[in-house]
């Protein structure tokens, strides 16, 4: 990252060169900004990588309550099937996921960039097991008060559930910020081009001048760097307030 940066704001003469360059310049960062619609591209992965964060937490955090504490047919081939997905790679089920998206019109759309990416078998696992390590108890006596199911989880468990929710929506949302493989084959369309897939382009566009192609990797990576310490500090703060020991 430090040397991404350091190369980003050298002139051309110092691409190769050891330590911080002699002089400073943020020109490989304007030309980047302004010659080529990256900031549409910045636009894009952080439209995909928020929705999908926020719809996946709130559909992985329903799924993994049900399969944690609902009693109900079929409980344990549910998540035995979840979890056996962890073992199908992207690639592995790339064409016929495809053939499904454009099969639904959703082909260079932000549906399309956002829809498949919305399950994570990981994400229920990982709440499923948090879900098992609270205490009865505390919906037991939210059951004597009178609450549903429903008031159980919004009011009882969604809140001792945000350190999972902290890890998860840093881990989500970078993994979604970084994805190239996927938005590269479901988005032909320029202006619904991710960061990724953006920085791969230009590799081709200045296979001559480099320093751009690494102002443009320090771009993009200095968003997941501030998410990251942004959800370390949710983290901790979290599990201080979570309530249980």
């Amino acid at each position: 990252m430090w040397k991404s940066i350091r190369l980003s704001v050298g002139p051309e003469s110092e691409l190769y060169g050891l330590g911080w360059p002699n002089e400073l310049t943020l020109a490989n960062v304007v030309h980047v900004l302004t010659e080529v619609p990256f900031l549409r591209y910045l636009a894009n992965s952080a439209f995909v990588a928020v929705t999908v964060t926020v719809i996946a937490l709130l559909l992985h955090l329903m799924a993994a309550y049900a399969l944690a504490r609902l009693s109900f047919r079929g409980r344990g081939f549910a998540f035995a099937s979840v979890v056996a997905t962890l073992l199908i790679s992207l690639p592995v089920i790339l064409v016929p996921l495809f053939m499904v998206v454009r099969a639904l019109g959703l082909v260079d759309t932000y549906a399309g960039l956002i829809v498949p990416g919305l399950f994570n078998a990981f994400g229920v696992f990982l709440l499923r097991q948090f879900y098992l390590g609270v205490p009865r108890e505390l919906e037991d006596a939210a059951q004597l008060d009178g609450c549903g199911h429903w008031r159980i989880y919004w009011h009882v468990v969604l809140p001792l559930s945000r350190p999972m929710l902290a890890a998860l929506a840093v881990l989500f949302f970078l993994a979604n910020w970084n994805s190239f493989l996927w938005p590269l084959a479901v988005a032909q369309d320029e202006s619904l081009r991710v960061v990724q897939v953006g920085i791969a382009s230009l590799q081709g566009q200045y296979a001559s001048k480099m320093h751009y192609v690494i102002a443009a990797g320090a771009l993009a990576a200095l968003p997941t760097v501030l998410v990251f310490l942004f959800g370390q500090r949710w983290l901790v703060q979290s599990l201080k307030t979570t309530g249980l020991r």
